[in-house]
């Protein structure tokens, strides 16, 4: 299986948790993570553009290819070890959901994360902190 690079809003608190959650499921090393708001983003091989990224979610597997929006969370389940929720956002039949959900939650996701993002924070690096107690290191901030 392909390393895959998620480019993501690290302004966002739901984005910056999500992605504290992948890096605590990164056991394989599958995941690499590009913060594309911190103004140091430079677009290269492909990539996305820092306003594409910004736009929609991008992740770019080992061979170059770029993928937007939910299948990159569908590929990023995958390699985090959760297969239950990467076949789930991916039957056909709820397609049309995840695609409604995630552009709403795109174009609103600052505004959504000042009254969810707290908390969702402060549970992603809980779960973060736990990780790494259990793996013998200490948590990263």
């Amino acid at each position: 299986m392909q390393a895959l690079t998620l480019f993501y809003d690290g302004l966002c608190p739901l984005c910056r948790a999500e992605i504290v959650f992948l890096e605590t499921r990164n056991q394989a090393g599958l995941l690499r993570f590009v913060d594309v708001s911190n103004g140091q983003y430079c677009a290269v091989d492909g990539e996305p553009s820092c306003a594409e990224a910004l736009a929609n979610m991008h992740a770019q597997f080992d061979d170059g290819r770029v993928i937007m929006g939910v299948p990159v969370f569908i590929e990023a389940y995958r390699r985090a070890g959760l297969p239950t929720v990467a076949w789930l956002m991916s039957r056909p039949a709820l397609a049309g959901f995840w695609r409604f959900s995630y552009a709403f939650f795109a174009r609103h996701r600052h505004s959504i994360s000042r009254v969810f993002g707290p908390p969702l924070w402060r549970l992603a690096q809980a779960h973060a902190d736990r990780q790494a107690r259990v793996n013998g290191s200490p948590p990263e901030r």
